[in-house]
């Protein structure tokens, strides 16, 4: 499994995860901030040896967009878009209740997880909201569209394409605007619930793995 993150709290985070619960390797990836950034360095990743096939997961900390959203609550994305398109994410129901096991009193939402090339602020929250997003960040969409659409010779994964998905846990939200994570209250509290997100993870890739019948 690959888990891609942006930002060195949040590696820092998912570095002091539990990690008994994986049914194989794990990489956490640091990719820097920014679609261009993540892009060149999920492709670089899943052309290492070993990496073929990888579940991809792209997490760390997002902006909400809908009004009751609060810092420590999770977004599963359905789906990620960005100018190049949309990729369809695998097991948002498995992914959400193991979540929600795994942050037990934390409120996970599942929808529309938009991309951006820029920190949103103000009326770009209500802008995005109107396309039916309900978090943006500025990494998760450019991940799972590199995993999916990424080099050609790359082996698939069990569904017929690499297997994706993106969580991440809002930080800021339109009655809560942050301007420097971990600084406030809200951004700490975003970091505790990151740092309890991996074993869902690990609870996502062994139901996936399981024969269908």
């Amino acid at each position: 499994m690959l888990v891609a993150c942006a930002l060195g709290i949040e590696r820092l985070a998912l570095g002091r995860a539990d990690r008994a619960g994986a049914s194989g390797p794990v990489r956490v990836l640091r990719t820097g901030m920014g679609p261009r950034a993540a892009e060149q360095a999920v492709t670089r990743a899943l052309a290492e040896p070993g990496m073929a096939g990888a579940f991809v997961v792209a997490t760390g900390f997002c902006a909400g967009l809908a009004p009751g959203m609060h810092p420590g609550d999770l977004v599963v994305a359905e789906e990620t878009r960005d100018p190049r398109g949309t990729v369809r994410c695998d097991g948002t129901a498995l992914l959400a209740d193991a979540l929600a096991r795994a942050v037990p009193g934390r409120t996970v939402h599942t929808g529309v997880l938009t991309g951006s090339d820029h920190v949103v602020r103000g009326h770009e929250r209500a802008e995005l909201r109107a396309t039916g997003a309900v978090a943006v960040d500025m990494e998760s969409a450019a991940t799972l569209w590199t995993a999916v659409h990424g080099p050609a010779d790359r082996t698939a994964g069990p569904a017929g394409r690499q297997v994706v998905a993106a969580v991440r846990v809002i930080v800021d939200a339109p009655e809560h605007e942050l301007v420097r994570i971990g600084t406030v209250r809200g951004g700490i509290s975003a970091f505790r619930v990151l740092r309890a997100v991996l074993p869902a993870f690990f609870d996502w890739h062994r139901s996936l793995l399981l024969p269908r019948r």
